[in-house]
């Protein structure tokens, strides 16, 4: 028995396809090169396409999404605490920062390193206490970051505190205390 070819054409698209659309047409609405009344138009054609052609018909026009387009993702974090007790930790690389993580350092230090991660909301809020330790915490230059926390003592903030980039991009709040130790917040161009 012979089964028949398919062509392109005959394929139906599927929804990880149509998401990929879709998110391409959030992207172009928040950047202003769709415009706002183009979006449910656009929309409707995306989701009423049953064929790859007719998706990417409906997709015409719009920017391809890059890296740093995706950072906001579903998936499920790996943790949500780190500690350095007379040691350290650090993470960094591809991970999935909560939207809630805390870091402490007593007697001990810690790095975290935001500039390949992505986020499981758009708001994350980092508690960082350092007891007579420090905790490094680098972020890219593409995301929202404010600092709030207090030094005794010891030193709370950097060179990343207070800094907004772009409409839509995730937030990150790092609040905490230093005692008898240092946050430092610093800023870096992210790998994405």
């Amino acid at each position: 028995m012979t089964e028949l070819a398919r062509s392109p054409r005959d394929l139906l698209a599927s929804e990880e396809d149509r998401e990929r659309v879709v998110e391409r047409v959030r992207a172009a609405v928040a950047d202003g090169s769709l415009p706002l009344d183009e979006l449910d138009g656009r929309l409707t054609r995306v989701y009423d396409a049953r064929t790859p052609g007719e998706l990417r018909s409906a997709a015409h026009g719009l920017p391809e999404l890059g890296p740093w387009d995706r950072l906001v993702v579903d998936r499920t974090p790996a943790s949500r605490l780190a500690l350095g007790l007379f040691g350290g930790f650090r993470r960094d690389g591809a991970w999935v920062v909560p939207p809630r993580f805390t870091a402490w350092s007593m007697w001990g230090g810690g790095r975290l390193d935001l500039t390949e991660a992505r986020f499981a909301a758009q708001e994350t809020v980092i508690r960082a206490v350092a007891l007579w330790g420090g905790t490094g915490i680098v972020v890219p230059d593409d995301i929202d970051v404010e600092v709030r926390g207090f030094g005794l003592f010891g030193v709370f903030g950097g060179g990343g505190a207070h800094r907004t980039r772009r409409p839509g991009a995730p937030r990150v709040v790092v609040k905490g205390v230093a005692l008898f130790g240092a946050v430092v917040v610093k800023s870096k161009q992210g790998k994405r």
